[in-house]
């Protein structure tokens, strides 16, 4: 479902991260147009895809241009998230759908990254595509568990950490940098290493969230005894 054509945006308060400020002023724009967060979502994941597929070549050229079109695609995930907030177009389905192209393209980001590694330091002790399998396996149980707090907390149970206009997942933009200086087998060892201790992390959180979900529940449901004895 589309707004009409003379919409107006929203009044939002201004969004604290950088990229989304940015994104925000590039998509307001589009308010009234027949393109939707969908639209955004899924050109975010062909850019993702195609940078992940520029990656896995094992080209250096072809790995900066990979690296490039993932900094891209991080940056456009802001998009359609900002037009759905101040466009009124936000649902389930589409949040959904986000949250589902993120994963897949973080998760072929560090495959990719594994298939190029290995092109170059094939004497690794561990095999690099599997150290970008178990980064990317960390990775979707981190997008799978942050999804599942969110249905039982709100997204200020998902809330990422940020300073200085920036959060953890902005690192993605320093990876043509990281590309530049030859620096993507520390970046996919340190992800192999880091991205299953922050899903323990996540693990952890999800936990906690279960247990004041199940205390709510039981809350609400004393309530209703005695609202229900005080009826009587």
């Amino acid at each position: 479902m589309t707004t009409p054509r003379n919409a107006q945006p929203h009044a939002l308060a201004e969004p604290p991260t950088w990229d989304a400020r940015l994104a925000r002023r590039i998509v307001t724009p589009l308010i009234g147009t027949p393109v939707t967060p969908n639209h955004l979502t899924t050109l975010r994941l062909l850019i993702g895809i195609a940078g992940a597929y520029y990656l896995s070549v094992g080209s250096f050229w072809a790995c900066s241009l990979g690296a490039v079109l993932i900094a891209l695609s991080n940056f456009v995930d802001h998009t359609d998230g900002e037009l759905a907030r101040i466009s009124g177009m936000s649902s389930k389905i589409g949040h959904f759908y986000d949250l589902a192209c993120d994963s897949l393209v973080t998760v072929l980001l560090f495959v990719g990254l594994g298939f190029y590694v290995d092109v170059h330091h094939p004497a690794l002790i561990v095999r690099a595509e599997w150290l970008g399998g178990i980064a990317g396996v960390a990775v979707a149980l981190i997008f799978f568990l942050r999804m599942r707090i969110e249905s039982m907390a709100g997204k200020s149970g998902t809330k990422q950490a940020s300073m200085a206009g920036f959060e953890t997942e902005d690192v993605l933009y320093l990876l043509p940098v990281v590309t530049l200086l030859n620096g993507m087998t520390p970046f996919l060892v340190a992800a192999s290493i880091g991205a299953p201790f922050f899903a323990l992390w996540v693990v952890v959180d999800y936990q906690r969230a279960l247990r004041r979900s199940a205390r709510a529940m039981v809350r609400s449901k004393d309530t209703d005894g005695q609202d229900l004895q005080a009826v009587q």
